[in-house]
């Protein structure tokens, strides 16, 4: 089931989102999260009028997250948002990271939003391979843009238009 984040869900996402900081390079925090920062960062996004979204499996267990940021502040970039979408490290794989996207561009599309970016770190096959599903293109590819775990990171972006 996936639906719209809500306050009680901001530990459950920030247990998933910390395996990601400690882990990985996927994101580039490097402090964990607590829950009342995810509540805060859920809260702007709402406030923003664009949607976060969760993925509940059978039992009701918070499985994974999808949502979208302003791209940049300035009026003229109201109609391009950045997504991102994290799950459980047990369910990638699995189709959930796709009906969090697809429910997330439903969203967008809703909302008149016209332009949507993703930024993956390099390599990532399947981030890249979830992102080109939906029709993202790479415009971008910066090099050793971030230092995480003693290395140069490499960061990519993927662009797509939404057609109404």
């Amino acid at each position: 089931m996936i639906r719209n984040a809500v306050a009680k869900d901001a530990a459950s996402i920030a247990e998933i989102y910390n395996h990601y900081i400690s882990d990985t390079v996927v994101t580039f925090e490097t402090e964990m999260i607590r829950s009342e920062d995810i509540l805060s960062r859920i809260s702007k996004v709402q406030s923003d009028g664009l949607p976060w979204l969760i993925a509940e499996d059978a039992s009701g267990k918070l499985i994974g997250y999808a949502y979208a940021t302003k791209w940049r502040e300035r009026f003229a970039y109201r109609f391009s948002v950045e997504v991102t979408v994290y799950l459980a490290p047990t369910f990638i794989g699995n189709g959930v990271g796709s009906q969090l996207y697809d429910a997330l561009f439903s969203e967008l599309k809703s909302r008149s939003i016209h332009s949507v970016i993703g930024g993956i770190t390099l390599p990532n096959p399947a981030s890249v391979a979830l992102h080109e599903k939906f029709g993202l293109e790479k415009v971008a590819h910066f090099k050793e843009v971030g230092f995480k775990f003693e290395q140069w990171q490499d960061v990519g972006y993927w662009q797509g238009v939404l057609k109404a």
